[in-house]
């Protein structure tokens, strides 16, 4: 697992590193192989650009999913794809939830990672088995579910 790590500017609260490894590790120990993912932290106002860009709500959000597809003719590479993560967005979801910073940092990795996968949670049963592989990974990493009400 290779994870590159970029932080817009001076966020606070922004876990270390390594915390971010051990929850991607944790998203990606069944894949064989070696695997890229690149994290990107970013403030509310670059968030809100790419989801209205990408997703046309005009908003920010907490996590942003961005699936490699190699350019036609070239082979897949082992880099999974990028993640931008809006750091004010997770601070104020885990005060509202009443969920531990660390915890939710922890699930928004885990829940990007799934999508990077192809996982999605649009139908009902899709959503019950991304979260229900959610809650088993956080649960091996030491957090509680992320879906039980607090």
């Amino acid at each position: 697992m290779v994870l590159e790590l970029q932080v817009s500017g001076t966020l606070d609260g922004v876990p270390p590193e390594a915390e971010f490894e051990r929850w991607l590790q944790a998203a990606l120990e069944d894949l064989p192989g070696e695997t890229s993912v690149v994290i990107r932290i970013v403030d509310e106002a670059e968030s809100q650009a790419l989801n209205a860009a990408y997703r046309g709500k005009d908003r920010p959000t907490n996590v942003l999913s961005f699936p490699f597809e190699p350019p036609p003719g070239l082979p897949a590479e082992a880099h999974l794809g990028d993640l931008v993560i809006c750091a004010p967005v997770v601070r104020h979801e885990a005060a509202e939830q009443g969920k531990a910073e660390q915890a939710h940092w922890a699930h928004m990795v885990v829940h990007g990672v799934l999508h990077l996968r192809g996982f999605d949670h649009i139908q009902a049963d899709e959503a019950e088995r991304m979260e229900a592989l959610e809650r088993a990974i956080l649960a091996r990493l030491g957090y509680p579910d992320p879906y039980q009400e607090a």
